[in-house]
């Protein structure tokens, strides 16, 4: 019997993303579990002591070490503080952390680890769609809970996985909208050679069908790679209105650092990025940054209390020169979901937590968050993503934002919407799964288009287009 689907709504400043719950039930007293269809699988959790423990499963070595270390710190942070207020169900939260070393092979064996033989009640974690696609199986064999931070390609729905980070309607299509209202009318597509780059450049190429936008390359390389001279080289005889970056870890450094070395500017062919948060801008070079633009849901620079607290937070466990980041924010964000679903079922089990996902909600920083149990397992709701540019400060001034478009309220404010989910189904994409687990309602990141600078000045407000 499928179980419905919850959905993160966030209300204030959302974006969807899909959360999946498990079928299993986890005994609340550490005994073994078994779903309600009778299938054997079982569980070590134990909670009948003092603590419960929690998985974070993270590359803390290898190529995506640059992005995902600070994803680590956001999860532990979400900890620290909940254990600071007396825990959940009055039990404190042991983190059991695991570097995932940027291999989609350790990450699924780590994973089998936590879950086997540390007996967490949830996992945290994972970057890549490589990655994830490698626990997926480990997660769903167990029947335990992994909470995915990251942006993702989306066709994937797992009732074992909380995905809280943004799919591609919810990222890179607002991301399209924002360049066709700037005129581009063609690109230049490069991005690391797995999963999500692949997939979302197949929609991207969709969108440009749809819309009259000329692709006029293509590339891929290996994670890692750092010889970018043949491809840029093409990128700039394309001579094309705009680059697509899709590229993970640090071979971003090697990229733009090769784009600016060729004399390749900002103004005359900008690179728009779906993978580089505020914390890879110092790995890269501000230098050679400077000017490019991003496409988020959240971003260090939002004015509102809440997310002061946030970032003051983090500045002072991790350093002042530590700036935070969407993805860091989704997983600090996921940890108090599962905080506040536990708090709700009164139990830690798989099935409980299912069952109760439904309408639970976090004052994030990025605005209130919502786990919908209408949209289908594990979706989110965020707010409309932003396109920033890099300033040399780090900051992001957002240039655009409009509203998010929630599922059910499509009817009547996403006809655009309809319209290219239509035309992806053509294209043989689907896109039912692609609506992230929600949105954000002032702010989307997923499902509807608006976008910040990476430049340094205070936030407009989402119905404020800058002059």
């Amino acid at each position: 019997m499928r179980l419905p689907r919850p959905m993160f709504n966030r209300s204030a400043l959302i974006a969807g993303s899909v959360v999946v719950t498990a079928s299993m039930v986890l005994s609340a007293c550490g005994s073994k579990a078994s779903d309600e269809e009778g299938a054997a699988a079982a569980s070590c959790v134990d909670t009948s002591g003092s603590t419960v423990k929690v998985g974070s499963l993270n590359s803390l070595s290898g190529t995506m070490a640059i992005s995902e270390v600070t994803v680590r710190d956001a999860i532990k942070l979400a900890v620290d503080e909940i254990n600071a207020a007396g825990g959940v169900l009055d039990k404190q939260i042991q983190i059991v952390g695991e570097d995932g070393a940027s291999e989609p092979t350790v990450f699924a064996e780590k994973a089998e680890k936590l879950i086997s033989s540390d007996c967490v009640a949830a996992v945290f974690g994972g970057w890549t769609s490589s990655s994830r696609k490698a626990m997926l199986p480990v997660f769903e064999s167990n029947n335990s809970l992994l909470y995915y931070p990251v942006q993702y390609e989306g066709l994937e729905s797992s009732k074992n996985i909380f995905y809280t980070g943004a799919t591609t309607n919810q990222q890179i299509v607002p991301a399209l909208d924002y360049l066709k209202e700037k005129g581009v009318k063609s690109l230049y597509l490069v991005g690391s050679d797995y999963v999500f780059p692949q997939t979302a450049n197949r929609i991207i190429k969709a969108y440009a069908d749809a819309n009259g936008i000329e692709i006029k390359g293509e590339d891929y390389t290996p994670l890692g790679s750092t010889d970018f001279s043949t491809i840029v080289n093409k990128v700039r005889t394309a001579d094309a209105d705009a680059v697509f970056n899709t590229l993970n870890g640090d071979s971003n450094v090697a990229f733009f650092r090769e784009y600016k070395n060729v004399g390749l500017t900002p103004q005359a062919m900008p690179v728009v990025s779906v993978s580089i948060a505020e914390e890879e801008v110092g790995g890269i070079g501000v230098q050679n940054i400077t000017g490019q633009l991003t496409a988020w849901n959240y971003y260090q620079t939002i004015d509102t209390p809440v997310n002061k607290k946030f970032v003051e937070a983090y500045k002072k466990a991790y350093g002042a020169n530590k700036p935070t980041s969407d993805p860091m924010e989704a997983a600090y964000v996921s940890v108090y979901l599962w905080k506040n679903t536990v708090e709700k079922a009164k139990s830690f089990d798989v099935k409980a937590i299912q069952d109760n996902a439904g309408g639970v909600t976090f004052d994030a920083p990025e605005g209130l968050v919502t786990l919908d149990g209408e949209s289908g397992p594990g979706r989110v709701e965020r707010a409309v993503p932003t396109v920033a540019r890099a300033s040399p400060n780090h900051s992001r001034k957002k240039s655009r934002r409009r509203p998010a478009i929630p599922t059910r309220i499509r009817k009547r404010w996403g006809h655009r919407h309809d319209r290219f989910r239509n035309q992806r189904r053509r294209a043989g994409a689907c896109c039912g799964r692609q609506r992230r687990h929600g949105y954000r309602v002032p702010r989307s990141p997923r499902i509807d288009s608006g976008f910040r600078r990476l430049q340094s000045g205070e936030r407009r407000r989402p119905d404020v287009v800058p002059g």
